[in-house]
């Protein structure tokens, strides 16, 4: 095991594939998965990719500012773009992380969220991996 301790297990059953359907064990998450760019009514491993990354990142954002002492609006948002592509002829995705922290001066925010790219656990499993750009307006 990698962990000292582990805090939580998600446990998912994912049948289908992209055009399948996943179910958490404690069905809180119930999701029908449709390919991007088809007909279909169901939500695509990107946009649940992008989901998660953002929260966590806000989260982390919300962490590092807790540590300075410093509080964020509670109108502090994320908006998260991931782009499924090709490269040398192999799937491939990339990020956009665009920040908002309202009441924030630039140098704090910009300190706030460099320190959250080091804590964010998304941000660490895909560093090297996943080409990201954050923008913080």
């Amino acid at each position: 095991m990698p962990f000292d301790k582990v805090l939580y297990t998600a446990k998912v059953h994912t049948t289908g594939g992209r055009d399948g359907a996943s179910h958490s064990d404690d069905s809180r998450l119930s999701v029908n998965l449709s390919s991007p760019g088809t007909a279909g009514s169901g939500t695509n491993p990107e946009q649940l990719f992008a989901a998660g990354w953002s929260a966590c990142f806000l989260s982390s954002i919300r962490l590092v500012a807790g540590r300075q002492n410093l509080r964020l609006s509670p109108d502090a948002t994320i908006d998260a773009e991931v782009d499924l592509g090709m490269k040398d002829a192999e799937y491939d995705i990339a990020a956009r992380l665009t920040i908002k922290l309202p009441g924030i001066d630039n140098a704090t925010a910009q300190a706030l969220v460099d320190g959250a790219h080091q804590l964010c656990t998304y941000s660490r499993a895909t560093r090297g991996n996943v080409e990201l750009k954050i923008t913080l307006v």
